[in-house]
């Protein structure tokens, strides 16, 4: 999504996953949460549950790019830091999540997660594209760019 696109965008807080209606114009003004008042953008991949994860993609305006992952994972270990460096170049166009298939199993058997690290892109609450291992972190934002320029 443009700061031009639709106005107002509904941004999901990071910190408390309150629904916010921020004008597209207003979205590269560091917003704020109406609730919680934590900033709406930080730059950085967000580690959520499963009714956090639902509201972001389901809710939210923005598309978002999904890391499932597992701390015993040595490829999800060494994929992290290229993840949280293409939050900094994606943020605010696109929200970054982390889903823990460990603690959130249950997301991770609906999306039929079979190896991880694996990569979804979710656009207008569908996914769009997927990809299984690790990449790095030009490779991560080509593949969001080519994916969501098709849509």
């Amino acid at each position: 999504m443009n700061a031009a696109s639709a106005d107002p965008a509904v941004i999901i807080c990071p910190s408390c996953a309150t629904a916010n209606r921020v004008p597209a114009a207003r979205i590269l003004e560091s917003p704020k949460c109406g609730r919680c008042s934590q900033m709406l953008f930080q730059h950085a991949p967000v580690a959520v549950n499963g009714m956090a994860f639902d509201r972001h993609v389901q809710i939210g305006s923005l598309p978002v790019l999904v890391d499932f992952w597992a701390s015993w994972c040595g490829p999800c270990k060494a994929m992290a830091p290229a993840f949280a460096a293409a939050a900094k170049s994606l943020e605010p166009r696109v929200r970054l999540l982390k889903v823990d298939t460990e603690a959130e199993q249950a997301v991770a058997a609906r999306f039929a997660i079979r190896s991880i690290p694996t990569l979804i892109l979710f656009s207008g609450g569908r996914e769009v594209a997927r990809n299984a291992g690790a990449i790095d972190q030009r490779a991560i934002i080509g593949w969001v760019d080519q994916h969501l320029s098709r849509g």
